[in-house]
């Protein structure tokens, strides 16, 4: 029997294998690989320890900002049952914080906990006005960790100069008693809330800014590329690292993995989760969606936070 061969044929990886038997992605069948939760780095959000690898809900949402093909692969493995064992192999790993998006993701990551476990749960809403089940009422009866200002929404109002419309929701979610949080791709955002010296607790930053116009790109590249909605740029992070490190907020940085662009090989990989936590302050945290179809890359992620992101 091959090493090969042996590695996807093991149900269970003992715990102190080291990172290299780990197959990269694409590699060998689903493995479970098992994890060493107490070793997960915590930091501190709203008084609770979350640890600073978080689960994102892009993968389990079916939005893989890859394409529609990912898109559909990601929607067939994720039925209840898979999201559920998903969940557990989170917990496994000491991964107690899941960014989600809607109600399901949050009644599935809440009701599948085993007894005794603490889990938390972040939210992003559009605004005040949302009556989806995933609203500020839903948030605060379940008892949210906290909710952020959707990312998107964010840019769009910010590049129209009508930021200053969402103060007013924010206050709402303050009112509420969760952390306030601001979601953004870009920089500028941080830096103009930064000045005003809004009343919020986090920053959710996406590490690259991938939405930029048309014009935005022949501008900065001297062409248009294709798709022009997901382009990621490699001296984005750089930037949005920086301007992490410039205010005292909590920041969860996000798409640090260029939406899994950087996933087929496993020194990209491990360069990313390198380069985010030097650029990141010790109090922040990640957010990774993942996809544990053909590897464990939950247990792949748990192992660079465990050797990039450890706190002193």
């Amino acid at each position: 029997m091959n090493r090969r061969f042996f590695l996807r044929s093991a149900a269970v990886i003992p715990a102190g294998l080291a990172l290299r038997n780990i197959p990269a992605f694409g590699e060998g069948l689903p493995q479970r690989v098992a994890g060493k939760p107490d070793e997960m780095p915590m930091v501190s959000l709203g008084g609770q320890k979350i640890s600073r690898l978080i689960s994102g809900s892009n993968t389990i949402n079916a939005g893989s900002h890859l394409s529609h093909l990912v898109n559909r692969s990601m929607k067939e493995y994720f039925t209840e049952e898979n999201t559920i064992d998903y969940f557990a192999r989170c917990s496994d790993q000491g991964i107690n914080l899941f960014q989600g998006a809607n109600a399901r993701n949050f009644e599935l990551w809440e009701g599948s906990k085993k007894p005794g476990e603490t889990r938390h749960f972040i939210s992003l809403i559009q605004d005040e006005k949302d009556k989806s089940p995933n609203s500020l009422d839903y948030a605060k009866t379940n008892k949210f960790l906290g909710v952020a200002h959707h990312g998107e929404v964010t840019d769009r109002m910010f590049k129209n100069k009508e930021l200053n419309k969402i103060e007013d929701f924010l206050k709402r979610i303050r009112d509420t008693g969760l952390q306030v949080g601001i979601s953004t791709h870009m920089p500028d955002v941080i830096d103009f809330v930064e000045d005003k010296g809004w009343d919020i607790d986090f920053y959710m930053a996406c590490v690259y800014e991938r939405h930029r116009s048309a014009e935005d790109l022949k501008k900065m590249l001297g062409y248009i590329p294709l798709p022009v909605g997901e382009v990621y740029i490699e001296e984005d992070p750089p930037r949005m690292y920086k301007m992490i490190r410039q205010t005292e907020r909590t920041c969860l940085a996000f798409k640090i993995l260029a939406a899994g662009r950087v996933c087929d090989k496993q020194q990209l990989i491990e360069k990313s989760f390198q380069d985010a936590f030097a650029g990141i302050k010790s109090k922040d945290a990640v957010i990774v969606g993942m996809f544990p179809k053909w590897t464990d890359h939950i247990a792949l992620n748990a192992e660079m936070v465990r050797k990039y992101g450890r706190v002193s």
